[in-house]
């Protein structure tokens, strides 16, 4: 346990101190998965200004696809021709009579650059050029955003929504800059939160429950192992399902046990030895790590433990070596003190780790790859 170093004036998400938002929502983003290492680096080292970065990143690469052409794609289109093109709606021709005006009515894909990625990147450019600070940034996104509309690309007011819905369905063929170009777009909606006042703006930390703050906790821890250890011979497994592992039971009795969720998993496999490999099953908490027990007395979270120790008990019969040796990890933010502590609790090892929000860039990340026994 050691005493945390002081920040200069961090936000709050709850009682959580958070020295700086922007860099957890980029470490969330699929645009921190898909950029090189030098790209994160530059990222990370400047987290005051990751809207603008973003801005910049996204606005390059809307650039360079003009200068190849936007990705087209088909849409269904009904209109009425005067030749027949795709399939004939026989009811309405028909009614309208339009065959003795020499006329048909057609059903028929049409190719477009009015695609919805086309319209989440025009809605992204137009939003970051109302969050941005820099005047020439702000006019650059803008006039972008115009030379898409002058192309044909429309509105899109759904943008935020269907933004996300297509980067985890992969919906159609993006090659890899498509795919940063997207998530750049993706990232630039959960940059720019609405606030009661008019228009977009940026939403304090002070003003921020700590619900929401818990998911985007979670999913910034996720986004940056999956990022960074990838490369290190690490698997990441983000909101895994476990099974109850019954023996026997009563009719009904397996329908009604509660869902074994871990938040995230990481594996390392030994092409030598399956048996010699690595698991973590790490369990974000959004909460002080300790609380009062007994007696006044401050304690490691019981319902935490239970929690660690069912994940990890449960598994052990399934014929997978690795959950013979699992680790555990209940991961917190620090509140002003800093822990690192572990016990061996029946042959697993479960660890009570804090990560300090209020910490800078290259300490906070110390702390989560130190999570994995790694070196930054």
């Amino acid at each position: 346990m050691t005493t945390a170093p002081e920040a200069p004036a961090p936000g709050f998400i709850g009682r959580i101190p958070v020295r700086n938002i922007w860099l957890l929502l980029l470490y969330a983003s699929q645009l921190y998965r898909e950029l090189p290492d030098s790209r994160r680096v530059e990222l990370e080292e400047a987290p005051d200004d990751i809207p603008e970065l973003v801005a910049e990143l996204l606005a390059s690469a809307v650039e360079r696809r003009m200068r190849r052409n936007l990705t087209v794609g088909y849409r269904r289109r009904a209109d009425v021709l005067t030749r027949v093109r795709g399939r004939i709606d026989l009811l309405r021709t028909e009614r309208g009579q339009l065959l003795q005006r020499g006329q048909v009515a057609c059903a028929f894909d049409e190719l477009t650059i009015d695609t919805p990625r086309n319209r989440c990147v025009r809605e992204a450019l137009l939003l970051l050029a109302r969050v941005v600070k820099k005047a020439p940034l702000e006019r650059r996104c803008r006039e972008l955003a115009a030379r898409m509309a002058l192309a044909g690309v429309r509105n899109e007011p759904k943008a935020r929504r269907i933004s996300g819905q297509i980067l985890r369905s992969g919906a159609g063929w993006m090659d890899a800059e498509e795919r940063r170009m997207l998530a750049a777009a993706r990232l630039a909606f959960e940059l720019a939160i609405p606030t009661e006042t008019a228009g977009n703006a940026l939403l304090a930390m002070a003003d921020r429950d700590a619900s929401p703050g818990w998911k985007l906790y979670e999913h910034a821890v996720a986004g940056f192992y999956e990022a960074v250890l990838r490369d290190r011979g690490w698997n990441v497994r983000h909101g895994r399902h476990l099974s109850w592992h019954m023996e026997a039971g009563d009719p009904g009795v397996r329908d009604l046990m509660p869902q074994m969720i871990t938040d995230i998993m990481l594996e390392r496999s030994n092409a030598a030895n399956a048996g010699a490999g690595q698991r973590i099953v790490i369990d974000t908490k959004f909460s002080s790590i300790l609380s009062a027990g007994q007696q006044g007395k401050q304690t490691f979270r019981s319902g935490n433990i239970y929690q660690m120790y069912a994940y990890l008990r449960s598994q052990e019969d399934t014929g997978d070596p690795l959950w013979r040796t699992a680790t555990g990890v209940l991961l917190y933010p620090s509140l002003g003190v800093d822990y690192d502590a572990a016990a061996t609790i029946q042959g697993h090892r479960i660890r009570f780790a804090t990560v300090n929000l209020a910490a800078d860039t290259p300490t906070i990340r110390q702390q989560l790859l130190r999570v994995a026994d790694e070196e930054p």
